[in-house]
C-alpha cells in the first residue's frame, strides 16, 4: 500500500451544505498526487459527515466538538508525513498541494502557510487581505484560514493544538516560532469564504479578531477571550 506524503485534515460541525464541494474541491487540486484527506466532525452524531462515500483516499471520524481537538485527532489517524490542516470554506489555489510538497522539500521549513485571500470582490476585503498577509509575513504566526501545514513529526514534538477554546491556530504558530522552528509562506492566496464577515457585521469582525488576538498576545487566558467570541 502506497504511503501518501500528505494528509488534508479537515475539521467540521454542521457543514452538510458544502461539505461535498469541499471533498470535491480538495479532490480536484489534488490531482494525481497521492493524498489523504480526513473529515473530522465535531458533532457525535457525525452529521455532516453522514452521507459521505469513504474510499482510499477520503476518510471520515467524529471528534471532540472544537477545531483544536478536531484536528488533533485528524493528525493522529494520519497516514501521511505532512499534515495540511484546511477549513471546511476554503479553497486551496490549483497548485497548493504541489506548493506545500515543494516548500517541505527543504528539511528546514517546518511548516507554514497561504497568503490569505477571502471570497469578496468589495475593496474593504483587498484590506483585510493586505493586513493579514503583511501581519503574517512580519511576524511569521499565521491565521488558521490562510491553510497551515507542518510535518507530523514536528507537530507531535511541539504537543499537536493545545486544548484551549479558541486561537489555537496562532497558539500552535507562536509556539513553533518559539521553538526556532523555520516557517514558510506561500505567496498564493487561498480563497476563505466572507460568510463570517457578512453574517455577524465587517466592522464588528475587524476590530472583535484584532482586539483577541492582542489580547491573547498579551497573555489573556483563551477561555476568558471564549466568552467574547460568540
Amino acid at each position: 500500500m502506497n504511503v501518501p506524503r500528505l494528509t488534508i485534515i479537515v475539521p467540521v460541525l454542521n457543514e452538510t451544505e458544502i461539505i461535498q464541494r469541499t471533498i470535491a474541491h480538495l479532490a480536484d487540486v489534488s490531482g494525481d498526487i497521492l493524498t489523504e484527506i480526513i473529515i473530522v466532525d465535531g458533532d457525535p452524531g457525525g452529521s455532516t459527515i453522514r452521507d459521505i462515500a469513504h474510499s482510499d483516499t477520503v476518510k471520515t471520524m467524529t471528534g471532540p466538538c472544537g477545531r483544536g481537538p478536531q484536528m488533533n485527532a485528524g493528525a493522529t489517524a494520519a497516514s501521511g508525513a505532512i499534515l495540511l490542516f484546511v477549513h471546511a470554506d476554503t479553497r486551496l489555489p490549483a497548485d497548493g498541494i504541489r506548493a506545500v510538497l515543494d516548500v517541505c522539500c527543504a528539511p528546514h521549513i517546518a511548516g507554514g502557510a497561504f497568503f490569505l485571500g477571502i471570497d469578496n470582490k468589495k475593496r474593504i476585503y483587498r484590506w483585510i487581505e493586505t493586513w493579514a498577509n503583511f501581519r503574517s509575513a512580519l511576524v511569521k504566526i499565521p491565521y488558521g484560514d490562510q491553510a497551515l501545514f507542518i510535518r507530523k513529526s514536528v507537530f507531535a514534538r511541539i504537543g499537536g493544538y493545545a486544548k484551549i477554546p479558541i486561537m489555537e491556530d496562532l497558539d500552535m504558530m507562536r509556539r513553533l516560532k518559539k521553538g526556532g522552528y523555520t516557517i514558510s509562506l506561500i505567496k498564493k492566496p487561498v480563497r476563505t469564504s466572507a460568510r463570517r464577515w457578512e453574517t455577524q457585521g465587517l466592522v464588528y469582525c475587524i476590530v472583535r479578531n484584532n482586539l483577541l488576538s492582542g489580547l491573547f498576545y498579551a497573555g489573556v487566558d483563551a477561555s476568558v477571550l471564549k466568552r467574547f467570541y460568540g
